[in-house]
C-alpha cells in the first residue's frame, strides 16, 4: 500500500513537471514569436523611414515655389510636411518624424540659402511627426479603428495637430533664430512673410495627407503591410 502510495505521488510530480515544462515551453516560443515580429517590424519601420526621408527631399527640394526674401533670404511654398505628416500616420511619429526630418534637412544642408537652418528644421519636422504620431495613435488609436468616420476624424484632427505646431513654432522660432543666432537684421521683415507661407504649406499638406492615407489604408491592409500602431482601450 505505501508503495502504490509513493508509485502514485512520483506519477503526480513527474505529471506536475512535465506540464510545467510544456507551459514554459509554449511562454517561450510565444515569446520568441513576438521578439522576432517585432524585430521584422521594427527593421521595416527602419527602411520606410529611408523612403519617407529620400521622398521629403525629392518633395522639398524639387517641388518646392521659393520665394526671395529681404537680406538675402528666402522661404518656401511646398508639400514636404505632407510627407513627414503622412509618415506619421503610417508608421509612427517617430519614424514618420525622423523621415521627414532627416529628407528636408538634408534638402536644407545643400541649398546654400536655407543651410543655416538646417538644425531648425531637422527640430520642428521631427516634432511634426511626434505629435501628429501622437494624437492619431495613441489618442485616436486610428489603426486599431474600425469606424471610417471616425479613422477620418482623427486623421484630420491628427494632421491639423502636427500642422498647426508647425504654424506657431516655424515662423516664431525662425524669427529668434535669425535675430538672436544668426544676426539677422531683416529678421522682422520676413516674419509676416514666413507666417503666410508656413499657413498654405500647412492647409496643403493637411488636405495631401489626410486623402493618401485614407486611400492607401484598405490597400495596405489588404497587402498585409499596415502596422497597429495602438494599443486596445482596455490595456
Amino acid at each position: 500500500m505505501i508503495i502504490r502510495l509513493l508509485n502514485l505521488k512520483l506519477y503526480q510530480q513527474h505529471a506536475m513537471n512535465l506540464m510545467y515544462q510544456e507551459v514554459l515551453l509554449m511562454i517561450r516560443k510565444t515569446l520568441m514569436r513576438r521578439i522576432s515580429t517585432m524585430k521584422k517590424e521594427s527593421f521595416q519601420k527602419l527602411v520606410l523611414t529611408g523612403v519617407f526621408a529620400a521622398l521629403s527631399y525629392v518633395v522639398f527640394t524639387f517641388l518646392q515655389i521659393k520665394i526671395p526674401l529681404p537680406g538675402g533670404d528666402a522661404t518656401s511654398i511646398h508639400l514636404g510636411n505632407a510627407v513627414c505628416v503622412l509618415g506619421a500616420l503610417l508608421i509612427g511619429g517617430f519614424y514618420g518624424g525622423l523621415g521627414g526630418a532627416i529628407g528636408m534637412t538634408i534638402g536644407d544642408l545643400l541649398d546654400p540659402v536655407y543651410i543655416v537652418y538646417a538644425p531648425k528644421t531637422f527640430l520642428l519636422k521631427l516634432c511634426i511627426g511626434l505629435i501628429t504620431g501622437l494624437v492619431a495613435h495613441k489618442i485616436g488609436r486610428i489603426s486599431i479603428e474600425t469606424d471610417k468616420k471616425k479613422v477620418l476624424k482623427w486623421t484630420i484632427l491628427a494632421s491639423v495637430a502636427g500642422l498647426l505646431f508647425n504654424v506657431i513654432f516655424d515662423p516664431l522660432i525662425g524669427y529668434f533664430y535669425k535675430l538672436l543666432i544668426l544676426g539677422k537684421p531683416a529678421a522682422e521683415l520676413t516674419l509676416a512673410w514666413n507666417v503666410t507661407a508656413t499657413s498654405i504649406n500647412a492647409v496643403t499638406s493637411t488636405i495631401v495627407s489626410v486623402l493618401i492615407y485614407m486611400a492607401l489604408r484598405p490597400a495596405l491592409k489588404k497587402a498585409g503591410l499596415f502596422f497597429t500602431l495602438s494599443k486596445e482601450k482596455n490595456d
